[in-house]
């Protein structure tokens, strides 16, 4: 759809977001209205019920384009900045679930585009970090905010402060990365994965949203979010389905229709 970013969509459901901005997937200004548009579009899309996050199976992406940085002035920068965050913003927000990919690098803004996703697999030999720091910046697209929240706020002082690069294996026990298989696995890993939630109920879209929007909210305002979306499941063909299904024939039997 765009010079640099592609989507398409296969029979049962998943859509593959593909950055391919050789050679290394650097993100400019065009990539990440690209991936902004991409991601308005996969979220208007019926037929998408799952997606993956791919930058191809030599790096997923090795942070910004530092030329296209380099002169800005401050009140440049912070129209990039906020465009920036405005398309990775919109692909964590998609309200399909979505899992990235991790091929080689995933640095600087390619580690803020991964942790858009509900879940990181990563190749074996993967490496994920944010080394602005080495270029005198700070993250600027989530790497001092979506990291926090996913590693914690002292590990996340660490991995921004140091700006070095973490392997899969530390990245898994930190919880920064949710799978780590071999490198040659790992786009097909997160299709099969993406392909079982694309064939589950309607109700996924409803726990992610429940989830994502509850954790800024205070406990009592997080509850009143479930319990609405909770009555909401029952507007819809898969619960009766569901719960038909477990009545009838016992739990993990039913089959979805996404409505």
């Amino acid at each position: 759809m765009g010079q640099f970013v592609s989507v398409e969509t296969d029979e049962e459901g998943v859509a593959t977001l593909r950055l391919d901005r050789p050679p290394v997937n650097a993100l400019n200004p065009q990539v990440w209205a690209e991936l902004g548009d991409a991601a308005r579009t996969v979220a208007a899309d019926e037929r998408v019920a799952a997606v993956v996050l791919w930058g191809g199976a030599k790096v997923f992406a090795a942070g910004a384009d530092v030329a296209a940085l380099r002169d800005l002035t401050e009140r440049a920068a912070r129209v990039a900045g906020a465009e920036l965050q405005a398309a990775l913003s919109a692909l964590a927000r998609l309200p399909q679930v979505t899992i990235a990919a991790v091929n080689g690098y995933a640095l600087g803004g390619g580690c803020e585009l991964a942790m858009t996703a509900d879940f990181r697999f990563a190749a074996d030999n993967a490496q994920l970090g944010q080394p602005e720091i080495q270029l005198g910046l700070i993250p600027g697209a989530g790497g001092t905010q979506r990291l926090a929240r996913l590693v914690g706020v002292q590990r996340a002082k660490e991995m921004v402060y140091g700006g070095t690069f973490y392997g899969a294996e530390a990245c898994r026990t930190m919880g920064l990365v949710d799978r780590v298989v071999p490198a040659d696995e790992v786009y097909g890993t997160a299709v099969d994965a993406a392909r079982r939630y694309a064939a589950g109920p309607y109700a996924l879209r409803l726990a992610k949203r429940a989830i994502d929007e509850g954790a800024d909210l205070p406990l009592d305002a997080g509850l009143r979010l479930e319990a609405a979306l909770f009555a909401s499941c029952f507007a819809t063909e898969d619960a009766r389905a569901g719960m038909r299904s477990f009545l009838e024939h016992g739990p993990g039997q039913a089959r979805f229709t996404g409505a």
